[in-house]
């Protein structure tokens, strides 16, 4: 939203000057760090005041109070899961001042909002007249009492092995499911796992998911000066997360005494998580810690409100609320918890009831907000000191400091489970509980590793502390990246890993374990009338270009086709039940993030019968080459990934009016270059913001931010960075003040009242 060139803000101490960059990042010059805060929450608000509002209104369960009663059980199911016990406990479990930093935030906010109403038709988005309400106030409080729109692990995993184990049997759990560490499957409560359903884990969905974030993953990588081949260190990042209209990530710069901080966090959150301080460089990924684990209590058998516990029976903590509903009267729900957590499910049939324990609802787990503690490290050991208050989601930093330092490490809070892993339901009558969590310096991690370079890929990272999960993403892009850092013969890059190089990497496409499952089965004898399609596959170099035709028969045949007729034949091999629903959690729906891990098993389990094996590729090469004419007519001179794997960034308000045009994205859920997609091939996960920070040459550092800073659709901000984005191309993180300057469009000075 255009401003006047000065605005008056409660809550300043003194004038803060905002300057605005050619690409929409606002650098903030304050002369006290509390005002630097309050004018971030102002910016914020100016570029993506609707898109805030509707996150604070979706976690406090206050949706039915604008749109009306058919939000009524997301509304409840997100108050399940609340942050409900003592603030003072809760904001002394964060870093030292985050309370004030979270306040002068929120005071910035409103000021904007109320600055907007006083002029709503010309100062609002245009969201808010299309659905006819007005933006709320925040409380500071609001921050941390919304844990649902963090990135938390695994209940969902816990279930699908449950059902999968109870209705197919552990050998075929092993064909679902890579588990690390494995061995032995441990089944610690056979009982419980005969009354559950897909069913049990619906109020979980509405809670922790849409209007929002599908799951998520990323890369990181941080080079020491001597591999970079510039003398300073390189730290590079690009978050995996939905790729949406507007983005989930917000740039900044801070600069006040005390504090100079630049990068990116999300536009509700006060502070850097992902960037630089002028002496330090930082970047995350998702370590998946197993926050969650199902508890299946047995009910008392003529009282619904008592379950077994140690010996006896506890009663049910029960809350009632009142909602208010647009257009109708309040409507009261009750909230069920056990000592365990909240009460998803209850099965009066089978006198069972369902609870969620939940890390993440423990004090000091609102998601990103510990990064706080970083802001103003002196030098990397100062860094990874902050980590020790990490508590959610789980994440490996890497990090570089001016001096040459680079490091890794894991943080988060990992509950401690004794005697079990947490991967399975287990019965909650007292016998499997958790015993605190692991200690933060038990957590893998090092400086200055002797390879000159470390890297994350989400992957399997073994953990001397204890099993901090069993269910990891794909190692196929940690793979890529750990041969391209080692310089590896294999990968035919750059030696010296520096910005550009960097750069390129993030937008690497090259499908590891694609090629990995074509050469495994390179040797039969396939049928002659597809031997033609065979070939060009043999023939790929697993780079899954937007122009490639071998990329996309690839695609459509090894996920559609082949995994399918796998699965059948896999199945018959162990002699279990081909019930539909069974038989689909081993088919698996996977295009946002990929694992053909246990694509691989299953090759290996059939690999005694090369005819089958050959027969098989017959079939299903035949069915997915008709599905490419289908999709994409005869001609196939027209026949590419991109034809059919692209990007169109949908409004979910506005439709057409903000809607963005469809761009070919290459790669896949299995690449570094991430681009994972729907049932309609709709590339909607990926790295919408990628960074690479020259330590200590700031202004050299780049990043992009697709579509753009602004979502506001009349702001030229709104779009300008998807055709950067679309082309793996950035622009530059200015940081010092003189280039600031230079590339300076819009000027906004804030006054105290």
């Amino acid at each position: 939203m255009p401003l006047p060139g000065e605005v008056v803000v409660d809550g300043l101490h003194d004038d803060v000057e905002v300057l605005v960059d050619r690409w929409g990042v606002p650098h903030v010059y304050a002369a006290h760090r509390r005002d630097a805060f309050v004018a971030q929450g102002f910016q914020a608000a100016r570029d993506r005041l609707f898109q805030i509002d509707l996150w604070r209104r979706r976690g406090l369960g206050r949706l039915a109070e604008v749109f009306g009663a058919r939000h009524l059980e997301e509304d409840r199911a997100r108050r399940l899961f609340l942050f409900r016990g003592d603030m003072e406990r809760e904001w002394a479990a964060y870093p030292e001042g985050t309370q004030e930093v979270v306040t002068a935030f929120v005071a910035g906010v409103n000021a904007y909002v109320g600055w907007a109403l006083e002029a709503p038709e010309e100062r609002l988005p245009p969201e808010f007249a299309s659905l006819g309400h007005l933006p709320a106030r925040w409380a500071p409080e609001d921050v941390v009492r919304i844990r649902t729109h963090g990135l938390f692990y695994n209940a969902e995993q816990e279930l699908a092995r449950a059902l999968t184990v109870r209705d197919l049997g552990t050998e075929a759990e092993e064909l679902r499911a890579v588990r690390e560490p494995g061995g032995p499957l441990d089944v610690p409560g056979p009982d419980v796992l005969r009354g559950l359903g897909d069913e049990v884990l619906d109020v979980h969905r509405l809670a922790c998911g849409p209007v929002g974030f599908a799951a998520a993953g990323s890369n990181n990588w941080v080079v020491s000066g001597a591999r970079s081949g510039t003398g300073r260190p390189v730290v590079a990042n690009d978050p995996h997360r939905a790729v949406t209209v507007p983005s989930l990530r917000y740039l900044a710069h801070l600069e006040a005494p005390g504090l100079s901080v630049i990068g990116a966090g999300e536009p509700h959150l006060p502070g850097i998580s992902i960037g630089h301080n002028g002496r330090v460089a930082f970047g995350l990924t998702i370590w998946p810690i197993d926050h969650e684990d199902l508890s299946v209590h047995e009910l008392h058998p003529t009282d619904d409100g008592r379950y077994a516990y140690d010996g006896g029976w506890a009663a049910f903590e029960v809350v009632e609320e009142r909602i208010a509903v647009a257009g109708a009267d309040d409507a009261v729900v009750r909230l069920a918890f056990s000592r365990h957590g909240p009460v998803v499910h209850v099965d009066p049939r089978t006198r069972t009831a369902v609870a969620v324990r939940a890390a993440w609802l423990e004090p000091g787990m609102a998601p990103y907000l510990a990064s706080l503690g970083y802001q103003d490290a002196a030098d990397a050991a100062g860094f990874r000191d902050a980590l020790a208050h990490w508590g959610a989601p789980g994440v490996n930093q890497v990090f570089a400091s001016v001096d040459g330092t680079i490091g890794v490490q894991a943080c988060g809070r990992v509950p401690r489970r004794t005697g079990w892993n947490g991967a399975l339901p287990v019965p909650g009558d007292g016998r499997f509980e958790w015993d605190g969590t692991l200690p933060f310096e038990e957590l893998p991690g090092r400086l200055d590793p002797p390879s000159g370079w470390a890297t994350t890929s989400n992957q399997y990272l073994p953990s001397e502390a204890g099993v901090v999960t069993t269910d990891w993403y794909s190692g196929a892009r940690h793979e890529r990246l750990a041969a391209w850092l080692a310089d590896d013969d294999a990968v035919d890059v750059d030696v010296d890993v520096d910005v550009d190089a960097s750069l390129a990497m993030q937008a690497d496409v090259v499908n590891t374990h694609a090629r990995r499952l074509l050469e495994r089965l390179a040797d039969l004898d396939v049928p002659a009338e597809v031997d033609p399609w065979w070939q060009e596959l043999q023939a790929w170099d697993g780079v899954e270009d937007a122009g490639s035709r071998a990329a996309l028969i690839a695609q459509i045949w090894l996920r559609r086709h082949l995994r399918p007729w796998l699965v059948d034949r896999c199945l018959e091999r162990l002699g279990a039940s081909a019930d539909p629903a069974a038989r689909g959690r081993l088919v698996r729906e996977d295009t946002l993030f990929s694992d053909l891990r246990p694509d691989l098993r299953m090759v290996d389990l059939l690999d005694d019968d090369p005819a089958l094996l050959a027969d098989g590729v017959g079939v299903t090469l035949r069915a997915a080459v008709a599905e490419i004419e289908d999709r994409l007519g005869p001609d196939r001179a027209t026949w590419t990934w991109g034809a059919l794997h692209r990007t169109e960034l949908r409004h979910p308000v506005l439709g057409a009016a903000g809607s963005l045009p469809a761009v070919p994205r290459p790669g896949s859920g299995d690449t570094v270059g991430l681009s994972g997609h729907d049932a309609e091939f709709n590339a909607v996960m990926g790295s919408s913001f990628r960074m690479v920070v020259d330590v200590g040459d700031w202004d050299r550092s780049r990043v992009v931010n697709s579509p753009g800073q602004s979502g506001d659709p009349r702001s030229q901000h709104y779009a300008d960075l998807l055709e950067v984005w679309a082309d793996d191309g950035s622009f530059p993180l200015l940081y010092s003040r003189a280039a600031v300057e230079e590339a300076t469009t819009d000027r906004l000075v804030l006054r105290p009242r």
